[in-house]
């Protein structure tokens, strides 16, 4: 999870949670009531948050930047809203001195304002808007630009589940004497949703072929957006032929193990 800029320009780490980061942002932006319900609605499933500063403008006393802010949801999709900081707007006199001449130094400072957008295009629209000099650049891609790489999306499609449960009865019935512990058991007490996908497609030994052998991954998604598998074998390579389960933390453990008993098994 990233910081928002304020934090970043600071080195500090943030405390707030994707929920905190997203009001703060409505609250301060002037527009938010003009943002479309559907995005909200779909930023309440907000896992993890990242923003970076997009683009900056300056001219004199007046600047222009964008932030990039952008969500992961518990669905695996993201969303992002645009965010627009500009003093370019007058400043507003004293209370009572609307005649009199602005006074000069702190106290006629322009002061940022904030605006919200859930499309680029309405930012740029947005942006032209804006009275900078027309002798200055007006174009998006501005000398000072930093981005960041795209937030990595899960690579499961999981179904919100009493998955913390789950994780627990399949590390119990778990056999083998090197199964995941405590640790991981903690670890997984923060998921909120799991799938379940049997591997396919590669070569096995030949002994692992007349066994009963499977392999399934069970892949969960934890409270902070991690992602975290286990890795189930079924076989029945005992003595007495019954089903037996091993769970492992990687599919290269568990296919090892797979192919130690088929070649132990005559």
């Amino acid at each position: 999870m990233s910081v928002p800029y304020e934090t970043a320009c600071e080195g500090k780490q943030s405390p707030e949670t994707p929920e905190e980061h997203l009001a703060r942002l409505l609250g301060r932006a002037l527009n938010s009531f003009e943002l479309p319900d559907e995005v909200l609605c779909r930023l309440t499933a907000a896992l993890a948050y990242d923003g970076s500063l997009h683009s900056a403008h300056h001219s004199g006393d007046l600047h222009r930047l964008t932030y990039r802010h952008t969500w992961l949801l518990a669905d695996g999709s993201a969303v992002t809203l645009w965010e627009l900081v500009h003093n370019t707007a007058r400043p507003t006199p004293f209370p009572g001195a609307m005649a009199a001449p602005m006074p000069e130094g702190p106290a006629r400072a322009r002061q940022d304002q904030h605006e919200l957008y859930a499309d680029e295009t309405e930012l740029r629209t947005a942006m032209e808007r804006l009275p900078l000099p027309a002798d200055e650049p007006q174009d998006f891609d501005l000398p000072v630009t930093v981005q960041i790489p795209p937030m990595p999306l899960p690579r499961h499609v999981y179904v919100p589940d009493n998955s913390a449960d789950h994780a627990r009865r399949l590390l119990r019935r778990a056999e083998n004497a090197d199964r995941p512990g405590l640790d991981m058991l903690r670890l997984l007490s923060s998921a909120f949703a799991h799938q379940i996908t049997q591997a396919f497609g590669r070569p096995t030994p030949a002994g692992e072929a007349r066994l009963g052998y499977s392999l399934y991954e069970h892949a969960f998604l934890l409270a902070d957006g991690r992602e975290v598998s286990l890795w189930e074998v079924e076989h029945t390579a005992t003595p007495n032929g019954r089903h037996m389960c091993e769970v492992y933390t990687s599919e290269a453990e568990a296919r090892g193990a797979m192919a130690r008993r088929a070649s132990r098994t005559p």
